[in-house]
């Protein structure tokens, strides 16, 4: 049985959390979520030799990179937030907050030599259906570096309906928190294998932003977007996914509606619920996380708040996203079983808490087997960064 349907299964127990807090009465599998191994990898560079050295080791140690991908059609989700012209001063985008195109090219290039069959690199770039092309050239990056990292590789701009006739209707195996089901692009239901590749960041609403947090970008705007249509989905996407972060409205009434409108229309409660939802209509068979230079201070250049951009120089991947996100918190100097109220949750629902409780997987590091043992100290002290913006905040 495949790992995709293990992981539906897993999920199908699964109760919700009730009233606002993170933990309230739970009825649910957070205490035997599963645990798989989760590697690290110090990488300092994107030149190729390192990088690809590097994820072909840790490939190898969560098991080998062969037993997920080979004969499949892959779905890889990058991370590419916000929109083109958005820089943290004149740092590249890719070195602040979007996957960097090495990053993808070198994963893409194992994936076709492990034997994918075919591979396509999925993102809902901002207020827009150009292809995926458009965007990265607009970024200056080659498409064509990734396009030709291995055989039958493909890019599909997911934020509208893409190239299928119609939008595939996925339903929460445990009835959803927020939502039962999704209309989707064709593209992540299409696939054999789903890959979750983004960056080491915090955020602004959720705290962090890591594997789990970049599967909502996977909803399509035409339907959740602020200028979704109100009984049908537009043809075009429009601003961002303000209906989930606010509530205000409804999604496309040809889309599942909200189950409970008498929930918090809050973001820090709503986001972490809407993304666990989406990861469990389609499941992460594999977690790769960007952390060789990122930025501090949120998801991306825009909002309130002290911004940087920083070298963690580190790469991690795993199998179970939720034990993925766990290590990457601690590589950042967050305890990942942290909840509502505390660092980085301080004003939302922390995503991995409600994950664990849906039977994804578990966040409790003594569960975790971490390839070259366990972590000593943060690969770069975000945390620490976050008390001392706190602290000047407060004191001014």
């Amino acid at each position: 049985m495949s790992e995709l349907r293990t992981r539906r299964q897993w999920i199908c127990g699964a109760a919700q959390l009730a009233g606002a807090g993170v933990l309230g009465s739970v009825v649910g599998r957070g205490t035997d979520a599963p645990a798989a191994p989760v590697a690290v990898a110090r990488c300092r560079t994107y030149s190729s030799p390192e990088l690809l050295a590097a994820l072909n080791r840790m490939f190898d140690q969560i098991g080998g990179l062969g037993r997920i991908v080979r004969g499949k059609t892959v779905g890889v989700k990058i991370n590419l937030t916000g929109a083109q012209h958005y820089r943290l001063g004149h740092v590249p985008q890719s070195e602040t907050h979007f996957t960097h195109p090495q990053v993808i090219g070198a994963a893409v290039h194992l994936m076709g030599r492990a034997g994918a069959r075919r591979i396509r690199v999925l993102e809902s770039p901002w207020s827009t259906a150009d292809p995926l092309e458009e965007f990265m050239l607009q970024v200056s990056w080659e498409p064509r570096d990734i396009l030709g990292a291995a055989p039958n590789v493909e890019f599909e701009n997911t934020n509208y309906l893409g190239q299928a006739r119609k939008y595939s209707r996925v339903l929460v195996p445990h009835g959803g928190y927020i939502f039962p089901g999704f209309d989707l692009n064709h593209s992540y239901t299409d696939c054999d294998a789903f890959v979750s590749m983004t960056k080491l960041k915090e955020h602004g609403v959720t705290g962090v932003t890591l594997s789990l947090k970049n599967c909502f970008g996977i909803t399509p705007a035409t339907i959740y977007g602020t200028g979704a249509g109100e009984d049908e989905p537009t043809e075009l996407p429009r601003g961002g996914r303000t209906i989930i972060h606010s509530g205000a409205r409804q999604p496309s009434r040809s889309a599942p509606q909200e189950q409970d409108l008498t929930t918090p229309r809050q973001a820090g409660y709503r986001i972490p619920r809407v993304v666990v939802d989406l990861v469990s209509v389609r499941p992460v068979d594999l977690a790769i996380v960007d952390g060789v230079k990122t930025m501090t201070g949120g998801e991306g250049p825009w909002g309130r708040g002290e911004k940087s951009a920083v070298s963690p120089g580190v790469l991690v991947a795993g199998t179970n996203p939720v034990n993925t996100d766990a290590v990457c918190m601690a590589l950042m100097g967050y305890d990942p079983m942290a909840v509502r109220g505390t660092p980085p949750f301080e004003t939302c629902d922390s995503t991995l808490a409600l994950a664990e409780a849906a039977g994804i997987g578990t966040r409790d590091l003594r569960r975790i087997d971490v390839a070259g043992g366990p972590i000593r100290e943060p690969a770069f002290d975000f945390a620490a960064l976050r008390r001392q913006r706190r602290n000047v905040s407060a004191k001014g």
